[in-house]
This record gives C-alpha cells, structure tokens and sequence, in this order.
C-alpha cells in the first residue's frame, strides 16, 4: 500500500474531501479560506451550543410558548438541543479531519456538500441568536450570569486548547517565506494568547470564595408544588414538595363562576387545555376566562393524566406504578385545600393572582384565606394590586415585592425576582441590609450553586428533590488558591510553548541545512506553506 493509500489518508481526504481513491488532480479555489469558515463555524457552533445548555434552566418557557402557538405539547427546547449538538459535533469533527489533512500534508479541498451543510449550519445559529434577541431576551443575562459559573474551567480549557494548537502555530511560522506573514501570525498569536492568560483578571466569580465565609444554603419554594414528581398545582404536588422541606408552596390562583380560589397557572384563551381534558369534556368549546367555569365543573376535570402523557420533564418513569395511578386521578384543588395543607405542616403560601377582576378577586382571595385559619404570618402576599387594602385587611400577611423601587417605597424587606434580574453583587447588598431575596425559578445546579455563593435567601425551584440534596455548592475556591493555579497554568502553558517553539526552530534549520525538506507540489506549497508540517 502506497502512503498516499493508508487507511487514514484515505479517511481523512474522503470524509473531507470525497476523494476516496486518489487525490484529484483538479484543484479547487480557496482552500484556505474553506478552512478558516470550518474553524469559525466550529466555533460559533461551540458557543451556540454553550447558549442551549445554560439556558437549558429556562426550557419550558420555550415548550409552554411552543404550546401557547400550536396548541400542541412537545419538547421543543429537547429537539432544538438535539438539532444543536449534531450541529456542533459535525462541525468539530469537520474541523478535525481538516486538522489532520494539514497534518498528513493533504489537499485542503472541501467538497461542496460540506459547504452547503455548513451554509444551513450558520443559518440555523443566526435565526437561534435572533429568535432569543426579539422573543426571549432575558435570556441573554442568563448566559452572562453563567460566564461567572464557568469562566474559571473555560480559561483553563482554553489555555490547554491554546498550547496544542500552539505546535501548528509554530509550524506555519517557521515555514512562512514572506516577512509580513510571520508578523501576521506572531501578532494574532500573541494577541489571542495575552487575552486568554490574563482573562482571569476580569472574572469576577461569588463562588471564588473561602469555605468559612459561604452564606446559609438558599431555602427551596416548591414551584407548583414538586412539577418534575407529580402533575403542577396538583395536591399530590404540593405533597411530594414537603419531602423537600420546602419552606413555601409557590402557586397561583384564579376564582371560579361561583367565587372559589382555586389553583391554575395557564390563563386566557384555552386556559385549561395543557394541564386538564377539558377538550375532552366540553366538547367543542374555548374556555378563556376562570369565571367561565363553575367550581363543580372545575372539579370534574382530570388534571393529572397530561403529565404521564406530555412527561414535561422526562421524570414519569421514575414514578412508582402506585405513583402513576395517583396521578392519573388528580383534579384541581382549590385554595383552601393548599392552605389546610400548609398550615398542617406549617409552610408559607407564595401566589399570583391571574386575571384580577377589579379588586374583586383579592378581596374574595383574602376573605378565603382568612376563613382557612392559617396563621397570617405564612401567607407571603405577592401581587401587587390593591397591596394597600390586604395590609389593610390582613396586616400579619407578609407583603413581598416584585422590584425593589415599590419594597423600598413602602418599608418592605422581601423581594421575589427572576434570578436573572439581580447581580451577584446586588444580591450580597441586599443581604447585608437583612432583605429576603427569593429569586425564580431554579432548577440547574450551577445556577443553585452559583446563587448560593451570591447569598440568595431562598430559590423557586421545579427540582426540589434534587436541589434538597446539595450539601454544598458544586464548586467553591478561595481567591488566592484560585490566583495560584491560574498564574501556573499560564507559567506551564509558556513554558510548554517555549519548547516547541524552539523544537520546530531547529528542526526547520535542519531540514534546510542537510537539504532533505520534501519538496511539496506547487499548489501545496502556494497554499498551505504556513500550516504544513516539515519531515
């Protein structure tokens, strides 16, 4: 077998280029430049797919939108995660066959298909990076907020990355004939290098803190009760929520024909159809409003039998057959059911009230809570209509703010927030002022870990189970033992670099002083010179 027949020639030029055979002898324009789009590509893929998986936290805002337009339940985050990492695994691995037809001294000639494919690649990121712009914007503080979570372990990742493609740096350095090409890629070099060494100087992380000085673990507020375990705003919900030790039921609540607070969160037009069989029920008919449905009709509803169908979050299956048949009979509760709930096992009750009818569904809200019998003190009042009659007619409800302008306004010291809403630094102000941050909704671990560091009171979270659990935050490091690995890596990174630049140094004045460099056809050496590797 000729060298130009090995088997892993033979891999990397078909899979690259579609010459299985033989190199073509026909060549093809821009081969460079084919290079630089698959490494770009590769990496704005790397980073799209960074986006999909630290806002992974937030997918049933995008499934509950997907519901919302189609009416039809899937997992659309899953599918745009799948799209995504096949995306990003066809790119790196195109990027690395294109390495290695550098490394073997192959004809960079990327066939056409691949450029139509990475064509369809970037069009998909660019619709993905508009869509989160125009119709999921709060999204993007979320990816900066994760940068302070992860820039410690991407640094170093990407001082390692650096230091390995550093070898074919140096090649294409000594192998440079023009002047102005050396100085090209020592200049991009050195820049990209100082960048990524000295990027520790603006990562400013909670989490890089000493052991001794970390906050109280945040308290859990079970979102609908325990929605990953049992169908949302259902009593089995809420139970399997107390084997959390959830310190408040999160809800909301909206009143009925007949004037009963009951426990829904989807509102206006089809209201019930993703979490009942009101489609099954009333035929038919498009309920947009929870007056238009009396309580005992309510209660008629199945509201447990979606989620052992749609399994929102892939968690069915860990459900006992005992389990599964208890979700299939779930109904609706109304709001006193929640409250003799919580006043039995002495937990806060957190709620929104949806479509507030003039003022009336707070006062028939705060009538209702107050016949339960529960004590003031664990009803957190939230929404913020007619605030000044519920202190009024229930002073001992303990009134929490969405913003911190009205908290401050009116003396208050709860705020319950979009985790996204407060910096690290705002949420530590707000601490040492003794203010109860309750930030919404969590259910990452890097994201629990990294509002734990901050000093985050308590979190709203679908995954109380799992969050329960945490001893510690995924990862904390004191600021001077993280300088010292930081200044090491980079030290070792040089140290490594220095070698192999020195290596490739002489090597290259070898080879052209014994005169035994291969002479490489003529359109390898007009094209490649800079990145080919000597014998």
């Amino acid at each position: 077998m000729s060298p130009d027949d090995s088997c892993c020639r033979v891999c990397c030029r078909g899979l690259y280029s579609c010459y299985w055979r033989h190199p073509s002898e026909k060549k093809r324009r821009h081969a460079c430049c084919w290079f630089s789009v698959v490494t770009l590509v590769s990496l704005l893929t790397l980073c799209w797919m960074y986006i999909c998986l630290v806002t992974f936290n937030d997918r049933e805002d995008v499934n509950s939108k997907g519901f919302t337009l189609l009416k039809l339940w899937v997992n659309w985050f899953m599918v745009l995660i799948i799209i995504s990492a096949v995306l990003t695994s066809y790119c790196i691995l195109l990027l690395l066959f294109a390495l290695f037809q550098i490394a073997l001294r192959e004809r960079l000639d990327l066939h056409c298909l691949h450029k139509i494919l990475l064509f369809f690649g970037v069009l998909f990121i660019s619709f993905g990076v508009t869509g989160i712009s125009l119709r999921w914007e709060k999204e993007w503080p979320t990816v900066l907020l994760s940068l302070q979570a992860t820039a410690p372990f991407l640094q170093v990742g990407g001082v390692g990355a650096l230091t390995l493609l550093s070898w074919l740096v140096f090649q294409g350095f000594h192998r440079a004939r023009r002047v102005g090409s050396k100085i090209l890629i020592a200049v991009a070099f050195v820049v990209v290098s100082a960048a990524i060494f000295l990027c520790p100087l603006l990562i400013h992380s909670p989490c890089l803190i000493e052991l001794s000085e970390l906050p109280p673990k945040p308290n859990l507020i079970g979102h609908r009760g325990a929605p990953m375990l049992a169908p949302e705003n259902t009593m089995m919900s809420f139970r399997r929520s107390v084997a959390c030790n959830v310190m408040a039921f999160e809800t909301d609540v909206q009143l009925s024909k007949d004037r009963v607070p009951f426990l829904m969160h989807d509102h206006d037009s089809g209201f019930l159809m993703r979490t009942t069989d009101v489609k099954e029920k009333f035929q038919g008919q498009d309920f947009s409003h929870s007056t238009n449905l009396s309580w005992e009709e309510l209660q008629s509803l199945n509201a447990g039998d979606w989620f052992l169908k749609t399994d929102p979050f892939r968690s069915a299956s860990q459900l006992s057959a005992q389990e599964r048949e208890a979700a299939k009979t779930q109904t609706i509760p109304s709001l006193l059911q929640l409250l003799d709930l919580a006043k039995k096992h002495n937990i806060s009750v957190i709620f929104d009230l949806k479509n507030d009818n003039g003022g009336n569904d707070t006062a028939d809200t705060v009538s209702a809570i107050l016949r339960s019998g529960i004590a003031p003190g664990l009803v957190l009042w939230l929404p913020p209509a007619e605030r000044e009659y519920v202190m009024e007619a229930a002073p001992g409800f303990i009134q929490v703010y969405n913003n911190i302008f009205d908290m401050d306004e009116e003396g208050g010291n709860h705020l319950n927030v979009k985790y996204s809403t407060l910096s690290t630094t705002e949420i530590r102000e707000l601490r040492s002022k003794n203010v109860s941050v309750n930030l919404w909704v969590v259910n990452e671990r890097w994201l629990f870990s990294l509002l734990w560091c901050s000093g985050a009171g308590s979190v709203t979270t679908n995954a109380c189970h799992l969050l329960q659990d945490m001893n510690q935050p995924d990862w904390t490091l004191g600021p001077a033992k993280y300088r010292m690995i930081w200044i090491t890596v980079d030290l070792v990174s040089l140290l490594i670099m220095c070698t192999l630049f020195i290596l490739q140094r002489k090597i290259c004045c070898f080879s052209h002083t014994k005169g035994k460099e291969k002479q490489l056809p003529a359109w390898n050496q007009r094209e490649l010179s800079p990145f080919l590797p000597s014998e």
